[in-house]
């Protein structure tokens, strides 16, 4: 069973639920599996957890 893994900041219901819909149908039709053999798991970072160059994404806001 193929898993799909998405880690991003803070994502409302109806992006999660856009993200896997649109992330699960990419993944079966290149690997020619039906959707329901995959899983996506996503997880929610604080921007407080996130750097970039260096620099936490909560400080550049």
């Amino acid at each position: 069973m193929p898993v799909i893994t998405l880690e991003a900041g803070t994502v409302t219901k109806e992006k999660k639920a856009e993200l896997a819909q649109k992330l699960t149908k990419t993944a079966a039709e290149v690997l020619g599996l039906p959707d329901e053999a995959f899983i996506v798991f996503m997880k929610e970072n604080s921007f407080d957890n996130i750097a970039s160059g260096g620099v936490l994404l909560s400080e550049r806001k």
